[in-house]
């Protein structure tokens, strides 16, 4: 028997093309960019592309945001989100939009857990050990299979209604709920609130206005798919502190170990990035910040945080000197040009009010060192600090002082003075002076 050879003829495997859609990007200026993109692009992939598209620097702060105009809510979306999937979630009622900015809190809480998660406010399971170290902290939160409690009041929008009532809240792995007998933890005295893989949280960007809360710290869940406002569960908190303590844990319980792989990803391939292993990673803005001394033949950093403070004090002094020179009379096109030359920078903000200072810091994350500079609307002649510290936005002066015909600006009435507000901003960026720490992130409206 002789076997006869068959030709087999396989079909053509066609190669897979993802299908490109448009998305429209926005600014803090409200310029907007239209970007042609592949529908499984990440949130992070958009964010490079801008990125790269503007030559910008990548401090791995950039974020995509998700602003719900009507309501007044927004949220950063995660690195990791499909930002089709995030668009299929629109309604037609509310106007939605994306922005690309900075948010130097994403991530901060993997750096400093210990002040995102107050004392008062977390309980840990039973047989762990009470005093928990820093990386302890975040191996529970991301473990499988314990997780810690968060408890502490909180108002609710009662569902239909305009009231509000103010419940005792639990946060466990199986969800969120509320004790309808005072602060009773007992199974017949909870009640389920919400659960999260269906849902995604909001912040409340306009405080009270919208949704007539109590307080200005609120912050919602929507459910995907949803029929408006209608199903939105509303919450708000009595301050900064417990909103983050909320927000941030619940982050935690819905994307657990993604979360860090986010975190972590720009860092992949450097040494002592293990899991877990977490130092605080200081900032580009931080790292380019050091004390030098330039007097010999060559520079060298100074180490020593007393002669660091006196060089920065000899430094505030000669430029006080210099100004002196530069400045001819008080009306002289120099004088004239150094009262403007801040205008030209990120950090400054003209003719933006109080609130607007606070939407924006907040947007940019409530972490100690975020800044702004802007005009005062109380005083015409002056400008206005605003620094973001401790979980709180402060509002310092910066007056002008005319001393024997020459103009100098200052924050602590006149002991430090300064040419014009770049000096000024400079130097605080590093020594913290009067200040409560010193000036690390701007906020700045970039264009696109």
């Amino acid at each position: 028997m002789s076997l006869s050879s068959r030709r087999v003829t396989l079909p053509a495997v066609m190669p897979i093309t993802l299908q490109k859609r448009v998305i429209k990007v926005y600014s803090e200026d409200d310029t907007s960019r239209a970007l042609e993109v592949p529908s499984d692009i990440t949130a992070r992939d958009v964010c490079q592309l801008l990125i790269l598209k503007n030559h910008y620097v990548d401090d791995h702060s950039w974020t995509l945001f998700e602003q719900l105009t009507h309501t007044g809510l927004g949220r950063a979306i995660e690195d990791h989100e499909l930002v089709m999937e995030v668009q299929s979630n629109w309604v037609m009622e509310e106007e939605t939009k994306l922005y690309f900015r900075k948010n130097y809190a994403k991530y901060e809480f993997f750096k400093n857990p210990l002040s995102f998660f107050p004392d008062h406010m977390i309980s840990f399971p039973s047989e762990t050990n009470a005093a928990l170290s820093h990386s302890g902290i975040l191996q529970m939160f991301l473990s499988s299979s314990t997780y810690p409690e968060i408890h502490g009041y909180l108002h609710a929008k009662e569902q239909g209604k305009k009231s509000w009532k103010k419940w005792y809240f639990l946060l466990r792995r199986s969800g969120l709920y509320f004790s309808t007998k005072g602060t009773s933890k007992e199974p017949r005295h909870l009640q389920f609130f919400c659960e999260f893989s269906n849902s995604d949280m909001y912040m409340s960007l306009t405080g009270k206005k919208i949704s007539g809360a109590p307080t200005s710290y609120g912050f919602c869940f929507k459910p995907n798919k949803s029929g408006g406002t209608r199903d939105l569960k509303q919450l708000c908190a009595d301050d900064e502190q417990s909103r983050t303590c909320w927000m941030t844990a619940i982050r935690l319980l819905k994307y657990g170990m993604q979360l860090y792989q986010n975190y972590m990803q720009p860092y992949q391939g450097r040494s002592g990035c293990s899991p877990l292993n977490i130092a605080p990673m200081r900032s580009i803005s931080e790292n380019s910040l050091v004390a030098m001394d330039f007097s010999g033949h060559r520079s060298r950093i100074i180490e020593n945080p007393t002669e660091a403070l006196s060089v920065a004090v000899e430094e505030g002094l000669a430029w006080r000197r210099r100004g002196c020179l530069r400045l001819n009379s008080h009306g002289s096109p120099i004088a004239m040009a150094n009262m403007a030359i801040h205008r030209s920078q990120s950090w400054f903000h003209h003719k933006i009010s109080r609130e607007e200072a606070q939407r924006l810091i907040l947007q940019h994350g409530l972490v100690d060192g975020v800044f702004l500079v802007r005009d005062s609307q109380s005083n015409p002649k002056t400008f206005v600090l605003s620094l973001s510290h401790g979980l709180k936005i402060k509002h310092f002066q910066i007056v002008p002082l005319e001393d024997d015909g020459k103009l100098f600006y200052t924050l602590d009435d006149g002991h430090t003075r300064f040419t014009d507000l770049i000096q000024l901003v400079e130097f605080y960026q590093l020594n913290k002076g009067v200040l409560p720490c010193k000036l690390k992130h701007y906020c700045a409206r970039i264009a696109l």
